[in-house]
């Protein structure tokens, strides 16, 4: 039996709670436990680990992580003069909330998901403009890829997110090495034919237990319609090992890595289908296979789906995964950093997939923040110890969206755009130049994003017309217009180095200015010109610092 408690007692006991609670620590913010993790995992590691990179630095990394581009000369210049001690916080969360970050993420994942894939049943426009839309309201990761997952192409207003499976012409065996790779980290594709001889986790009954969500769909095509997925209500998975003598032939029920089976319920013999297939009429069975696996995928049993996400967006910030490369999770090449790694899964699904959430923890880091540059006295630093931040080669959108800012380009289209200026409306004015950049400097379709130069790279920019004809100098106000308005050589190389390389000159490289803008004087516009051209082409402006 209980009784009430005196009334001075129940203040007694209300004022312990709110001491107790005020006196109970804050839980600790995600950034900084990334911080003190990496530096658990490395012993040495405040001597090897560089110092927090300088405002300049961290401004050009972070608008190109964020937005895809650089700032324009008059923001890098307001952010490097501003005192403010938040400044870089302050920063980051407008960068965030900002339409060029869900643009840039709209890029960022379909390259991740389309490897640069052709739009054969679905425009690139159109699965670009989904993406972009999820990201700008901050759809969950989840909820995103069960949409993804989800989607037959059939409802014509969904049927952008159709674009994985369609575009893959719905083929089981190709899906099902892509799912493997993309949404749980493991390349389960030696695994088709027999297990693994590398990696001993990789069983074949893991790559069949996805394959049997699979193998039921087919590409459809009724008459005058665009090509849709459908499903047939029967069909098993089936395999073999081509290293088994007897060749026994095995069963696998739908199921994925470390999870349970998908129990299949029965139906009498002909009452399978909810639409029975016929010409030109589209099956739908009564169980759907196929509608099992975005469920099972992005359960919250299902740690590798987390794990996944986790640490391609650590390599998407840092250059490099924790687990590297990043579809090779298994025993035998851990997480550089496994108490990292879970951390960073759980919260992830503790933040229910909030990616813009979840990026700002990263970026907070110092991990994130340091310089590119180790400290003195140390000459090399192992790229897994995260202790100095890694260079990282633009993507070929973020090298377009930098040069036409850097060049001017999209300021004097920023202007001509007046009071119908927009995100949207800017990037329409923009966006055609995107394709020779993704055609020359991107990765081959179906194939991972890889950086590797080419002669056709480095010809483009030493002599494409393009770069050359954003150079020419314009009364609308493109870099070099604005330069040669400039009359003092000091000023002309501040606006220089921070229109194209987010940074102010050091002495030594205004004194080059200024000399070579002696030397030219006679062609001092055809001078400002090789001087932007200069910085265009070097190795500082093609690399993320």
């Amino acid at each position: 039996m209980s009784y009430p408690l005196p009334r001075y007692r129940w203040w007694l006991a209300v004022g312990l709670l709110i001491t107790l609670a005020a006196a109970a620590p804050a839980q600790t913010p995600l950034h900084q436990r990334i911080d003190e993790l990496i530096a658990a995992g490395t012993p040495d590691f405040e001597r090897l680990a560089a110092p927090l990179a300088d405002d300049a630095e961290f401004l050009r990394r972070v608008y190109l992580d964020l937005t895809g581009t650089i700032p324009p000369a008059a923001e890098a210049r307001a952010f490097l003069n501003d005192p403010s001690p938040d400044k870089r916080r302050q920063l980051i969360d407008r960068l965030l909330a900002s339409p060029e970050h869900a643009r840039h993420m709209a890029h960022v994942f379909d390259v991740m998901l389309m490897e640069r894939r052709t739009g054969r049943h679905v425009p690139p426009a159109a699965w670009h403009e989904y993406l972009r839309a999820a990201f700008a309201e901050n759809k969950p990761w989840d909820e995103l890829v069960r949409e993804i997952l989800s989607a037959d192409g059939e409802d014509a207003q969904r049927r952008p997110a159709a674009k994985f499976y369609l575009d893959r012409d719905g083929e089981p065996h190709l899906l099902t090495r892509d799912i493997s790779r993309l949404f749980l980290g493991m390349n389960l594709t030696c695994s088709q034919c027999h297990d693994s001889p590398i990696v001993e986790d990789y069983k074949q009954d893991l790559y069949y237990g996805i394959f049997a969500f699979l193998n039921r769909s087919f590409l459809f095509t009724p008459k005058g319609k665009p090509a849709v997925l459908a499903e047939k209500a029967d069909g098993e998975a089936t395999f073999q090992s081509v290293f088994d003598p007897a060749k026994v032939t095995k069963t696998a029920a739908p199921r994925l890595p470390g999870g349970p089976l998908v129990k299949e319920p029965m139906f009498e013999k002909g009452q399978e289908y909810e639409v029975a297939p016929g010409k030109d009429v589209k099956p739908v069975p009564k169980f759907s296979r196929r509608a099992q696996l975005a469920a099972q995928l992005t359960a919250p049993e299902n740690v590798q789906f987390r794990r996944n996400i986790a640490n391609r967006l650590w390599a998407l910030m840092m250059g490099r995964g924790l687990i590297h490369p990043l579809d090779q999770d298994h025993s035998a090449n851990p997480p550089s950093h496994p108490e990292l790694l879970n951390v960073l899964a759980d919260e992830i699904g503790a933040m229910k997939f909030n990616l813009r959430a979840f990026l700002r923890e990263l970026a907070l880091s110092k991990t994130y923040q340091r310089a590119s540059v180790p400290p003195p006295g140390v000459k090399e630093v192992a790229p897994e110890t995260f202790a100095v931040a890694r260079l990282k080669p633009l993507s070929p959108e973020q090298l377009a969206l930098a040069m036409m800012q850097a060049t001017g380009l999209t300021d004097v289209e920023r202007k001509a755009l007046g009071d119908k200026l927009s995100e949207a409306a800017l990037y329409a004015k923009l966006s055609g130049n995107l394709g020779l950049f993704v055609n020359l400097f991107g990765n081959r379709p179906g194939q991972p994003a890889d950086f590797e130069a080419t002669m056709d790279q480095a010809l483009f920019v030493a002599n494409g017309k393009l770069l050359r004809s954003w150079l020419a100098p314009n009364a609308a106000g493109n870099l070099t217009g604005r330069l040669g308005q400039i009359q003092e050589a000091d000023a002309v190389a501040e606006e220089l180095y921070l229109s194209v390389l987010t940074r102010l000159p050091t002495e030594e490289e205004r004194r080059e200015v200024a000399d070579y803008l002696k030397e030219r004087t006679q062609d001092r516009a055809a001078a400002l010109q090789e001087l932007a051209w200069a910085l265009l082409a070097s190795a500082e402006f093609r690399f993320n610092h």
